[in-house]
């Protein structure tokens, strides 16, 4: 049974996107009353070999972006990855918001069997798209976003489930 890949990735992305993004904004206004700088927090992680709340929260934009945009072959927005506070990450989301709002629901659906290669560092993998959607990005995603709520919830930034889960999104 095919997906709707467009339901599937569009307005799930955008949702909890925005949702991290006002989770931002709390972690900068908390961080503007209680005097905390932000390059204390943009550089949180658990434990030394995970990435940093800065690289967290960037990776989550770009499993959003490549789940989208690939499987309806468009080409993906290039970032500098330079991002240093918590405004920098958040005008990185807006563009991936905005970037993957354009797409069409009949640029997703039927792209299921698409076939995708992306290369890493530790070389090619293929995928169709809706196994890039389904089985590589959305879990990369959703492992992305939580940890970067975490990382701020955890270091005392007050946030709850409802600020991670944001408000559904009808597109």
């Amino acid at each position: 049974m095919a997906v709707n890949m467009y339901s599937a990735s569009v307005p799930v992305f955008v949702q909890y996107l925005t949702a991290l993004s006002n989770v931002i904004d709390k972690a900068q206004a908390q961080c503007e009353a209680k005097k905390l700088d932000q390059a204390y927090f943009m550089n949180l992680r658990f434990y030394p070999d995970m990435f940093p709340f800065v690289r967290q929260v960037r990776a989550a934009c770009d499993h959003a972006l490549s789940a989208s945009a690939r499987p309806a072959g468009l080409d993906l927005p290039k970032f500098e990855n330079n991002e240093a506070s918590f405004d920098d990450l958040k005008k990185r989301i807006v563009t991936v918001v905005d970037f993957i709002k354009q797409i069409k629901p009949e640029q997703l659906n039927g792209q299921e069997g698409r076939e995708i290669k992306i290369t890493f560092p530790s070389g090619e993998r293929q995928f169709t798209g809706q196994s890039l959607l389904l089985n590589f990005a959305l879990p990369n995603f959703y492992f992305h976003a939580t940890t970067a709520y975490d990382l701020l919830r955890h270091s005392g930034i007050e946030v709850g489930k409802r600020d991670f889960m944001g408000t559904p999104v009808q597109l």
